[in-house]
Formats: C-alpha cells, structure tokens, sequence
C-alpha cells in the first residue's frame, strides 16, 4: 500500500535521523575534546558516559523506536516481528539509560557529591522509572499473547500517551542536565561570556530539541501510520470487542492515530451483523 505524502515523509525522516545522529557525535565531541574524555575511574570521566548514553539510548534510539511503525518499508512485515523490533530498541534505549544513572551517582559517591537534589536529577529518575514501568507493560501486556483483548483496549491510550510523555520528559531533562552542567563547569571564561564550549553546548540543545520535534511530527500524521493488516478486525458473535484489536497494540509509542472510535467500534461491527444476516436471508428465500 503507497503512503500518502511519501516525499514529505522520507524528507522528514532523512532530516530526523540526519539531526538525531548530529545529537549523538556532537554529544561525543563535547566529552572528547572539552571534557577530557570518558573513562570508568569515579572522576568526571566517568561522569562524561552520563550525557553520552543519555543522549545514544534515551533520544536518538528511543526516537527510532517510537517512529519505527511509520517506516513504509516495513509495513509488509508481520505484526509481530516489529513489535519484536520495537521491545528491542526500547530495551536497548533502557539498558543505556540505567548505565548512565550508575556512572552519575559513582561519579557523585566517589566526590562526595550529595545525590538527587537538583530538578533534573529529579525530572530525570522519574522519567528512568515511568520508562521501564512503560516497558514492563508493554512486554507483558501487548507483546506476549497473554493478556486479554479488553485489557489491551483500556490500556493502549494510556501506554500511548505515556510513551509520548516519557520522551518529551527526557527531551526537557537532558537540556536542563545540559545547562546545569554548563553553568557549574564553566568558571573562567564563564558561561555568561558565551564561550566556545557553551555556544557549542548550546548548539547541541538545539539539535536534541530539533530531533524531538522532528519524531513527534512524523508520528502525529495519521496519513503516515501503519494501515491495519487484512482481517485484523474479527467479530465475536456476541458483538463484543473486536477480536483483531491486538494488531492494532504493538507496544508502539508512536501510533497514536489508534483513537478511541477504532477501539471501541461495537456500533459498526453490529451494522455489518446486521447487513451481513439480511444478507443471508436474502440468499434463502
């Protein structure tokens, strides 16, 4: 099936991904050459793997993986596989981020530097949390056959919406960690002054800023989401919910033109009962 406005959205995606890459090699850049680089000692070496993961694991591949639905190419693939691809990603966007949260409070123990203090710590384990609870769910509840198809249906807006907010979360708390940082490391010349260091920083923001905007476009456009897959929608004789929904759960952050009347479509399913059963009498008499 061609994807309506497909130039605007290769042109979308090839900037995304261009920008999201940009995020992560500038990232690695500003730990190289004006942070003195990485290492796993308890200095500020260590902490330098903080913003690197951070920006790896918890932007640029938690960005693929909410948009990675949208991606035409993969609309011919099963159902499953891509929700094997996308618990994948965000597993992997987890993991980086629990490394960099150990890096940070071994940096901090090693100095003693107090802990959990400042609004971005704050901000920033919360989102940590929300995101491996938000993976938890989707794990045990969209991609093992387990849980029923009601459950599914009540839970995929709120996974949705949480999905959504947990990126914009970590958008909001890497460029306040940015800043905190900027201002406490730069000392003579000062941040104020606009140093090399913190335009570059600054430049850096930006990018992590465009990247986010660019990911949530790209999965609000609801001529870009992934069409539902032939006999997804299967009617229980008792007219209750639509047996096919789960094909429409696939633990994704991005899809959220899945609405509620897609949900909850008993009223059209009685409809086609009904055509259907006249139907039948028809072809009897």
């Amino acid at each position: 099936m061609a994807m309506e406005g497909y130039r605007g959205f290769l042109a979308l995606l090839v900037s995304a991904l261009l920008v999201g890459f940009l995020s992560v090699i500038f990232t690695l850049i500003w730990v190289l050459h004006y942070r003195e680089g990485l290492g796993w000692d308890g200095t500020a070496l260590e902490f330098n793997w903080h913003p690197v993961l951070v920006v790896t694991g918890f932007v640029f591949i938690l960005g693929i993986a909410i948009i990675v639905y949208r991606l035409p190419w993969t609309w011919k693939c099963s159902k499953l596989l891509m929700k094997s691809i996308h618990a994948g990603l965000n597993t992997v966007a987890a993991i980086l981020a629990i490394i960099s949260l150990v890096a940070v409070f071994d940096f901090h123990n090693a100095k003693k530097i107090p802990n959990m203090y400042s609004l971005h710590s704050w901000v920033g384990l919360t989102a940590v949390i929300l995101y491996i609870l938000q993976l938890l769910l989707g794990f045990f509840v969209f991609l093992l056959p387990w849980a029923p198809l009601s459950l599914r249906a009540l839970l995929m807006p709120i996974h949705v919406y949480s999905g959504l907010f947990i990126f914009g979360t970590v958008i909001a708390t890497v460029l306040m960690g940015l800043t905190e940082k900027l201002i406490f490391a730069l000392k003579s010349p000062s941040y104020s002054s606009l140093p090399p260091e913190g335009v570059f920083t600054n430049t850096l923001g930006l990018l992590i800023l465009v990247f986010g905007a660019l990911i949530f476009w790209i999965v609000t456009r609801p001529q870009w989401k992934r069409p539902k897959e032939p006999n997804s929608v299967l009617l229980q004789p008792n007219g209750g919910a639509p047996e096919g929904v789960e094909s429409s759960m696939a633990m994704n952050f991005g899809n959220v033109d899945k609405s509620d009347s897609e949900l909850n479509n008993e009223a059209a399913a009685r409809k086609r009962n009904i055509t259907l059963d006249e139907a039948g009498q028809r072809s009897t008499i």
